[in-house]
């Protein structure tokens, strides 16, 4: 499923842990690390999408999470063109991505990388909420960036500051989802996958 533009909706996850230490996964039988991701299917929500993904990478369930923010915008990359099978050269160009931040509430036994018969990683740790992002690859770095830096000011304050804002650097969304506030809509309120 893609928009007029080629772009796939998808889902980002970035889980926290009682340390505000994020979760990467090593992509199977690669050196490339990233958070979970995976694609919106046909008729599903974003929050949706983000439970079924983060259940089928990483093992856990509703109940082993407490979901903090989304973005407020779809974030894009565009995919370089000898990534893309030739059949979908043309019309596919990217992933327009929500990011939602999930705060763990189960324990690190609770994550299972072979949920599926299908594992997209073997292998997991716990990093800084900034590690350094040359650590994943390059044409997607750009959209980790921004959504580290809208999702920080979820994180919580010690003594009324928040070491998670980066000054200086704004998330620059591209396309427009709805009005309002990062946190998650009201029950009801349209998907921005329709």
């Amino acid at each position: 499923m893609l928009d007029r533009e080629g772009f796939r909706p998808n889902v980002g996850i970035i889980l926290l842990n009682s340390r505000n230490q994020v979760f990467w996964g090593k992509r199977l039988r690669t050196h490339s690390w990233q958070f979970p991701q995976g694609g919106i299917k046909h008729g599903e929500s974003p929050e949706q999408a983000m439970l079924r993904e983060l259940q089928e990478e990483v093992g856990l369930l509703p109940e082993h999470v407490q979901i903090v923010a989304r973005t407020r915008e779809w974030l894009r990359y565009e995919v370089p063109e000898h990534f893309i099978r030739k059949d979908a050269r043309g019309h596919y160009r990217g992933q327009k991505q929500i990011w939602f931040l999930l705060r763990l509430l189960g324990h690190d036994s609770d994550m299972n990388l072979r949920a599926t018969d299908h594992p997209e990683f073997d292998a997991w740790r716990w990093n800084e909420y900034w590690v350094p992002l040359d650590m994943v690859i390059e044409f997607k770095r750009n959209v980790y960036e921004m959504a580290l830096t809208e999702l920080a000011r979820y994180l919580p304050r010690t003594n009324g500051h928040n070491r998670y804002l980066r000054s200086g650097l704004r998330s620059q969304p591209l396309e427009s989802e709805a009005p309002g506030p990062a946190r998650l809509p009201p029950e009801g309120e349209p998907s921005p996958a329709k």
